[in-house]
């Protein structure tokens, strides 16, 4: 629609010097500020304090945040205040995203934040019945939080209407790229108004995800907090090893390391769900996290890793983005990610909450080239640390180092997880259809927003 304006980029210094400000002067409806005061918010983050004015003023955003900022408060907020003028039961606002994990945790968010203003919520994803989602769309509700696949079931069959929507959401927006999702989001936008405020968030700027951001948004401001940076807190680390050898390196670690919750993650859901297994027989908790499991199922994964019942989760990078873990003390990446960016989406499981955390790499001989691309992303080199035993063999040359590309119908992605806990032992996957991870979820509540640091 417009061309994107130069990007207004706040740093923590910067935010430093306006740490006086508390989210009273933001001015919400009392309502709304009732559940900001129950959640315990005192100071807005970084891209809460930058975003909140600019989307309360009506105006069109492109945050550029990683996870773990504070976004969805920070988008969820003004669109609660927003809405306690006007019109209620029909849907208002509209917020995408590319999981039903995350579907569910911003649901939760809102319904948390807005526990006192009596406005209702409602998660549309696939992957249960279409039918109690039908139920609770024809109540009446004014937020929508969906997964594109499902939601454009409703649109064809007429169980949803947009027609008077005022606000439009796209969350983790270049995750929903990397699944496939672009062109259900096109086709989503032909069933929009077009007088609307777009909200677009992203923890990275690929090129396909700004031409979308030109299209949808009018004359935004483009809000950028520590964008592919981790978070300073996190300390990493290498560990060389051969292939053969990674789980008994793996295993040597959790030994041999004092942990808290920890998430590993791999490549495939087949080695996810096979490691989860063996870390369950040599005595560790773990949960499975994977997508073929139920939505039950992983459900129970997720709320037993965030409550403790499980210490490991084991997970493909669908478990990467969107769960505000803040006890997460390691995240272990058995398997080099396919990206630097999909690298920094995995270690911000760790580190949150002004924590510290640990990321943990192990690498082979054919990881050399996605290793130094994560260092350039990182602006240093990652200490290497070789363990007695586990020194990798010599018979790898140089000349067989390759990129792990990132393929988007091939390792789709991550989803959030949550982690808490002292004993969990996880295994994790994910489909590789776009359409078979959308999610259709349910349950209408009262609005309101889990936490302000999401």
């Amino acid at each position: 629609m417009s061309r994107l304006p130069t990007t207004a980029h706040l740093n923590l210094d910067e935010f430093e010097l306006k740490e006086y400000m508390k989210f009273t002067e933001f001015n919400f409806n009392p309502k709304v500020a009732a559940g900001v005061t129950a959640a315990g918010y005192v100071t807005p983050t970084p891209i809460q304090a930058k975003s909140i004015p600019t989307i309360l003023e009506g105006r069109d955003v492109m945050g550029l945040a990683q996870t773990g900022t504070g976004k969805t408060a920070a988008f969820a907020l003004p669109i609660l205040h927003r809405l306690m003028k006007g019109h209620r039961g029909h849907t208002r606002a509209l917020i995408v995203a590319p999981t039903r994990e995350l579907a569910e945790q911003i649901h939760t968010a809102i319904s948390s934040l807005g526990q006192a203003t009596g406005l209702r919520s409602v998660t549309v994803y696939g992957g249960v019945s279409i039918r109690p989602q039908i139920a609770r769309l024809k109540q009446g509700v004014e937020i929508v939080v969906a997964c594109p696949g499902r939601l454009l079931d409703h649109i064809k069959q007429k169980t949803i209407d947009l027609s008077r929507l005022e606000v439009l959401v796209l969350d983790e927006a270049d995750q929903m790229f990397d699944m496939g999702f672009l062109p259900d989001i096109r086709r989503l936008l032909t069933h929009l108004p077009s007088q609307r405020q777009t909200l677009l968030f992203s923890a990275t700027m690929p090129q396909e995800i700004r031409r979308l951001a030109k299209e949808v948004l009018r004359d935004p401001e483009t809000v950028q907090v520590d964008l592919v940076a981790p978070a300073v807190t996190v300390s990493h680390a290498l560990y060389p090893v051969d292939e053969a050898r990674k789980t008994d390196l793996l295993l040597n670690l959790l030994k041999n390391t004092d942990t808290g919750s920890v998430l590993v993650f791999t490549r495939t859901k087949h080695r996810a769900k096979r490691l989860g297994e063996k870390l369950g027989k040599v005595g560790y908790k773990a949960a499975s996290l994977q997508g073929n499991l139920s939505q039950n199922r992983r459900q129970a994964a997720l709320e037993g890793f965030r409550d403790g019942s499980y210490q490991i989760l084991v997970a493909t990078d669908i478990a990467a983005r969107g769960i505000d873990v803040s006890q997460v003390s390691h995240v272990i990446n058995f398997d080099m990610p396919n990206t630097p960016e999909a690298y920094i989406h995995r270690i911000g499981r760790t580190g949150r909450a002004a924590r510290s955390g640990d990321a943990y790499t192990l690498v082979t001989t054919d990881d050399r080239l996605m290793e130094r691309a994560i260092e350039r992303v990182l602006g240093r080199s990652i200490e290497h640390r070789t363990l007695d035993g586990f020194a990798p063999s010599a018979s790898a040359a140089p000349g067989t180092e390759q990129v792990h590309r990132n393929s988007r119908g091939c390792q789709s992605t991550r989803k959030r997880e949550y982690g808490n806990a002292s004993a969990g032992k996880p295994t994790a996957a994910r489909s590789k259809n776009p359409r078979n991870r959308r999610p259709s979820g349910q349950s209408a509540r009262p609005v309101a927003a889990s936490t302000g640091g999401q």
